[in-house]
């Protein structure tokens, strides 16, 4: 990109669990040139961290990125054991597409460390972009809670108002590490909360899967092999693919295609069934526990829910298939 529009664009900082659908949002936040993607910083979840550090390494690699810092973050959440979801994304975490070992080597700094640096040491504030399980995030607030004067707003994939997927309520990273998830809804910056309602909806059509797949550029055609992967409803044979955490950086590169609303969310943090559901309040009025002295306080959050589902996979499709702008 050029310095001038390198100067307008937005700064990000991804905080992910790469993870096929957490490598299509590198590729498109390093080449959309309205995001200056400033650090990655990772977290076990769909596999162990140091899987997703050389995850991360490769795609940046395969996208013609520029030397983004990369740094390792929690190996498992707050309180729970780590749980990966191999069955989703693979053994190595990528679709198991045997891609070469990165020969980029990640930060000397952990993940706390990088995320502090880059967030103060921005010239505007940062927009996080957590893709993952919270728990680097919910250790950076709670050991700098300075960086929150340099944020600009935190839009995680995460939660969900209606069904979940890792249990019948709540949503694979926020069930991770559900104390996280709680810590980051009180960060005191503005959230948007990306979740499975409409996370599931943003599916490339099998055409441009196979032009993709079939692209003589690398960053494009690893997009095409991932959202092969990750076939949502179609046959082996013509598969579509979600866009998946990808969603959620379109979404920051392109607000408008988001239909959101503030309301107040909690994440359930107790024992049992519903452990790490976000308990989104939809209410028009108070119900019989505010009239009867139990109300709560909860955060009020930006939570999508609407998208065009179009517009993104055209701008998705339009952004990685321009091939390595800023490379």
């Amino acid at each position: 990109m050029t310095e001038q529009s390198a100067s307008d664009a937005t700064p990000v900082i991804i905080d992910c669990d790469t993870g096929v659908d957490d490598a299509l949002a590198l590729l498109f936040a390093v080449r959309h040139p309205g995001l200056d993607l400033r650090a990655v910083t990772c977290v076990a979840g769909n596999t162990d961290v140091d899987q997703v550090v050389r995850n991360t390494l490769t795609v940046l690699e395969q996208a013609g990125a520029p030397r983004i810092p990369v740094a390792r973050g929690a190996e498992r959440p707050l309180i729970e054991p780590l749980r990966t979801a191999h069955h989703v994304h693979g053994r190595d975490g990528m679709g198991d597409l045997r891609l070469p070992a990165p020969v980029r080597r990640p930060a000397d700094v952990d993940a706390v460390t990088l995320l502090r640096r880059e967030i103060l040491g921005s010239p505007r504030p940062v927009t996080l972009i957590p893709t993952a399980p919270l728990t680097n995030i919910a250790l950076l607030l709670r050991t700098h809670p300075e960086v929150t004067r340099n944020i600009e707003r935190i839009v995680f994939m995460g939660g969900a108002v209606a069904t979940g997927n890792a249990t019948a309520v709540a949503e694979f990273n926020v069930w991770h590490d559900p104390e996280a998830a709680a810590v980051l809804l009180t960060a005191g910056v503005p959230v948007t909360m990306y979740g499975l309602d409409v996370f599931e909806r943003v599916i490339v059509p099998a055409a441009d899967v196979r032009r993709l797949s079939g692209s003589g550029e690398a960053g494009a055609r690893l997009a095409g092999r991932l959202l092969s992967h990750r076939d949502p409803v179609t046959s082996e044979e013509d598969p579509a693919g979600g866009l998946g955490d990808a969603g959620a950086v379109c979404a920051v590169a392109d607000p408008a295609g988001l239909t959101t609303r503030r309301l107040p969310v909690e994440v359930n943090l107790a024992p049992g069934p519903a452990r790490g559901q976000t308990v989104v309040d939809r209410r028009a009025r108070p119900g019989e526990a505010e009239l009867h002295g139990e109300a709560r306080e909860q955060q009020l959050v930006d939570v999508a829910l609407d998208i065009d589902v179009e517009r993104y996979v055209k701008l998705y499709l339009a952004t990685v298939e321009a091939g390595g702008a800023g490379a």
